[in-house]
């Protein structure tokens, strides 16, 4: 059949068949969500993370995740590596280069969430944000680049959020803020250090809270939940990111439904968790894409 006489263009097909991705922090949440969507196009999945036996509170392990993306279309690599540990990361990056030949991809997921203020904030929380998303962030890249500089298209990404030095986000959660602002300010050196490399260094941040472990247990429970989007907005989002050209894609701070508008997709509510219910802003955006607040709710602070 053909496609111009029914008024259709060509596109190319974009896919990350073959890729080896690493992804720190991938055994659940938005972390296997990416994972799975990038199986479904046949993708090797490195899941590098801790969680190797179940959590009395947290589902899924390292293990369920390779059973989730083995069945999804991907092949997998479970390795259980803390990414505080230079050691254990350089271990995973040798044993994923020797599985699958290389690395393409690198998603900077792992994070952890302390939401307090500075009176507030146990300095082992402090530690523990600052060690995982900062300096994790850091030392995956670090790790990863050499290889990445092999690839053909490779990419970078960190889930982290645009910065903005608005002091609302760093009045009432001060030492998150920093923490996760210091996953952004790897986005804004790495993207500069590495643009003569070939190497796409970017963010992405969703516009809404999604529905992960971190509403449950860091921002009330349940009853938030239903205001939320599925993980699959950020996984879906990140597939067209990580199949852009990557000479041409780096330094940007994305926000999911920025992404998806430009790739045609405007009707958002398939990822709604309850269709028809307000949606929370997620943190650090002060607007929907309108510039309002429009159908959003603001987060608990």
């Amino acid at each position: 059949m053909n496609s111009e006489k029914a008024g259709a263009r060509t596109q190319p097909v974009r896919s990350l068949k073959g890729k080896t991705i690493f992804i720190s922090g991938g055994s659940r949440g938005i972390g296997l969500a990416i994972a799975k969507r990038a199986a479904a196009d046949g993708a090797n999945i490195v899941i590098a993370a801790k969680t190797s036996t179940p959590h009395a509170k947290l589902p899924g392990t390292i293990h369920t995740a390779a059973d989730e993306i083995a069945a999804a279309g991907g092949q997998a690599l479970a390795l259980q590596v803390d990414i505080r540990q230079e050691d254990q990361v350089e271990a995973a990056i040798k044993q994923a280069v020797e599985r699958f030949g290389g690395i393409d991809i690198l998603i900077n997921n792992a994070s952890a969430v302390n939401i307090s203020g500075a009176l507030e904030t146990p300095m082992k929380r402090y530690d523990l944000m600052h060690q995982v998303n900062a300096r994790g962030t850091f030392l995956c890249s670090q790790k990863c680049l050499p290889h990445l500089m092999k690839a053909e298209n490779p990419h970078i990404l960190m889930l982290s959020p645009p910065l903005d030095m608005s002091p609302k986000w760093f009045g009432s959660t001060l030492a998150y803020t920093m923490a996760k602002y210091g996953m952004s300010m790897c986005v804004l050196g790495l993207a500069e250090e590495f643009k003569a490399k070939g190497v796409a260094v970017n963010a992405l941040w969703p516009r809404t809270a999604i529905a992960t472990a971190a509403i449950r247990f860091e921002l009330g429970g349940d009853a938030l939940i239903k205001h939320c989007c599925t993980p699959e907005i950020v996984a879906d989002t990140a597939h067209f990111i990580l199949t852009r050209p990557a000479k041409n894609c780096s330094g940007n701070f994305f926000i999911d439904d920025q992404v998806l508008a430009a790739e045609g997709i405007t009707d958002l509510s398939p990822y709604a968790v309850k269709t028809g219910e307000p949606l929370l802003l997620d943190f650090f955006l002060s607007a929907g894409p309108d510039g309002t607040m429009n159908g959003y709710l603001n987060l608990p602070m």
